[in-house]
């Protein structure tokens, strides 16, 4: 029997790549990002942090006993992007639009791709984080990571990630990257799909968490009620279905709901237990995103006339305007629309069994 073809993936060539953000994500994109070829620098807030990451050769704060390749740099970023091949940014959304002043005035060269890493919307209006790079750097410039990704796994065991693109050669080459460094990493065309799926499991996985002191099929409730209320929105987007079902979407969602160091998941119980939301990320350690973003959220959706009861629901227990009990009652209350509609997601469906048809046709017998 011949032996299988193996795997090539193109090498870097040496290309540069900077992370902006040593959280824990962001310093694990950077190790594997080191791993897979790409000359890696690893830029922080502070030069302190800076030193005491580069003397350590670990994040003993964000991402303790994982140690640094020896090729990864780390430097404060005030150092600049002006030798950048690739920029990630490892930084919460609600700072992203400072963050685009900031990478234009640090020398981020003409044509260097701008990845983002977050899994929230931009204030004050909602919007998708490619969309605000793409209005800043151009569509072909502009890509973003999704999929399940706990940061800690991903070095250790792997992950499935998706890079999406609307450049399908600036995807293909992140994923080959991954892939190098032994990630599993899917590529994808469809950014605002990818990111909207992100957005759903966090919004998802806290109002599960805010649920589940009342029983598993209140929280399932929740958290399903909600992805549908954001893929709905996600359809008026442009998004296509298979991020929603996919690695980026349903994937992440399980990923999510099952870890134990889940913070949206950790936040949402908080929520349940009757703490307010402003006390939640000092009791968590971090930052959590799903807090600041299901407000977005919710009027995101608002404006693009998408019938939400229980993301608005979830916002109101968030801001302490909708009692607890209020919200359990609005999630098993509530009737989502009929699923028959002729729906994107219908369409694809009807694609793909027209396209098994024809191709069992063009078989043999």
């Amino acid at each position: 029997m011949p032996p299988r073809p193996q795997l090539t993936i193109p090498s870097p060539g040496g290309r540069r790549a900077v992370v902006l953000g040593a959280g824990s994500f962001g310093t694990a994109v950077a190790v594997l990002l080191a791993r897979g070829g790409f000359r890696t620098t690893l830029q922080t807030r502070s030069t302190e942090q800076a030193e005491r990451l580069e003397t350590e050769r670990e994040n003993a704060a964000y991402l303790p006993e994982v140690q640094f390749p020896r090729e990864l740099r780390v430097e404060p970023m005030s150092a600049g992007l002006s030798r950048a091949d690739y920029v990630f940014l490892g930084v919460p959304s609600r700072g992203l639009s400072q963050v685009i002043g900031n990478l234009q005035a640090t020398g981020l060269p003409a044509r260097t791709p701008v990845i983002s890493m977050a899994k929230g919307l931009v204030p004050p209006d909602g919007l998708a984080p490619t969309t605000l790079l793409n209005q800043a750097f151009g569509v072909d410039r502009v890509a973003c990571l999704g999929g399940p990704a706990h940061a800690r796994e991903m070095v250790t065991e792997g992950a499935g990630l998706v890079a999406a693109s609307s450049n399908v050669k600036l995807a293909a080459a992140i994923a080959n990257v991954f892939m190098r460094a032994g990630v599993v990493c899917e590529q994808s065309n469809d950014p605002v799909g990818v990111e909207l799926s992100g957005v759903a499991k966090n919004a998802a996985s806290l109002a599960a968490g805010a649920t589940a002191g009342q029983g598993l099929n209140a929280a399932g409730a929740a958290a399903g009620h909600i992805f549908a209320e954001v893929w709905r929105y996600a359809e008026r987007q442009g998004g296509k279905p298979e991020s929603m079902i996919g690695l980026a979407g349903t994937g992440d969602l399980v990923g999510t709901a099952l870890a134990p160091q889940s913070r949206n998941r950790r936040a949402g119980e908080l929520l349940g237990q009757g703490v307010p939301a402003s006390e939640i990320p000092a009791r968590i350690g971090q930052a959590v995103e799903a807090l600041d973003m299901v407000p977005l959220l919710a009027t995101a959706l608002r404006r693009a006339h998408v019938e939400a009861p229980v993301t608005t629901a979830l916002h109101g227990l968030i801001s302490g305007e909708l009692p607890l009990d209020e919200w359990v009652a609005r999630v098993r209350a509530t009737v989502p629309p009929p699923a028959v509609r002729d729906s994107a997601f219908r369409r694809a469906v009807a694609r793909m069994r027209r396209h098994q048809v024809t191709e069992s046709l063009k078989r043999p017998d």
